[in-house]
């Protein structure tokens, strides 16, 4: 049985894809300080409760648990944070994952997946962003993320490591059997902020912009459903296994929906008015960010199958009324 240690595995993407390892016959090892993750969502092998800052305890993962392959979450992930704090960013993103390559290169570990995003791009200069469009990201987020598919081309051509880097646009909904879902601290989803103003669990949420050039005026993005996204990276697991090499491409659904086509989703799901209130737009939110996902479609092999707003906001409404706190 392979064994596949997923940094961040307590979190959010991460727990959702642990459970994907796990169905595909392999065993996941789970590596997070438990700083955003949670113990909870730990249900589908052992935790290893510790830090990328200490590379010694990457190495002892990685050599007690004779790791085949990485899969990569663990990292910070709030933009506007990353304006405030860029050294967090470019610590526990970039030199934290050095420390991740650098252990895996001492111990022969010859695969990773990367979870990246499509803040590498920047702002936009067409849409649908395919893999070809430059990046240029415009906050320190993106640029730590960069930088670390930057090193692993270099490794890959240095040292033949084998490495994808996945370009995700918007994580939605829970897990369909409803073991796992999103529990954030802060909350910064749109998804999950409109079903806690709907319970009454936070203030009326906040449209930011309403005069964006688009059908409603408000902005764009495209949801991806968290089980597909973990799907992916088994996929991408498995192809690397089978031919080595490297991969960069997009996980997203190749359509946009509007806040106000989250909005009227949530409504319909929970059958009850959601509240809200318009404010000015946030410096910095692009209008729209859709993907081109014919790269992953094709090279992966790999569809949505959960691709309809509605089906996604209704896995997230059941997972967030079946929580008591």
């Amino acid at each position: 049985m392979r064994n596949i240690l997923i940094t961040g595995g307590a979190g959010y993407i991460g727990s959702h894809t642990a459970k994907a390892v796990a169905a595909a016959g392999w065993n996941p090892i789970t590596f997070d300080n438990l700083s955003m993750g949670h113990r909870w969502a730990v249900k589908w092998g052992p935790l290893v409760e510790a830090d990328l800052a200490d590379i010694a305890a990457i190495r002892s993962a990685i050599k007690g648990n004779d790791i085949d392959a990485v899969i990569h979450f663990a990292a910070s992930s709030f933009v506007g944070e990353s304006m405030k704090n860029p050294l967090k960013y470019f610590r526990n993103n970039t030199a934290n994952t050095i420390n991740l390559l650098e252990a895996m290169s001492e111990a022969g570990v010859p695969y990773i997946v990367f979870s990246s995003t499509c803040a590498v791009y920047g702002t936009p200069q067409s849409l649908p962003l395919v893999e070809s469009h430059p990046r240029n990201p415009v906050n320190p987020y993106g640029e730590s993320k960069l930088f670390i598919e930057k090193t692993m081309q270099w490794l890959g051509e240095l040292k033949g490591l084998n490495w994808a880097a996945l370009r995700y646009f918007n994580a939605a909904g829970a897990d369909p059997d409803g073991e796992i879902g999103e529990d954030h601290d802060p909350e910064t989803h749109l998804i999950p902020l409109v079903i806690d103003a709907v319970r009454g669990r936070r203030p009326p949420i906040r449209i930011f912009g309403t005069d964006y050039d688009t059908a409603d005026g408000t902005a764009i993005r495209d949801y991806i459903h968290v089980t597909d996204l973990a799907r992916a990276h088994v996929f991408t697991l498995q192809k690397l296994m089978k031919n080595g090499g490297s991969i960069a491409c997009n996980l997203g659904t190749g359509s946009g929906h509007s806040v106000r086509d989250v909005i009227a989703s949530v409504a319909r799901v929970a059958g009850r008015d959601v509240p809200f209130e318009e404010s000015a737009r946030r410096e910095g939110d692009p209008e729209r960010l859709v993907a081109d996902p014919t790269v992953a479609f094709d090279l992966l092999q790999w569809k949505p199958e959960i691709g309809d707003l509605d089906s996604i906001v209704e896995t997230a409404w059941k997972w967030h009324q079946a929580q008591k706190k």
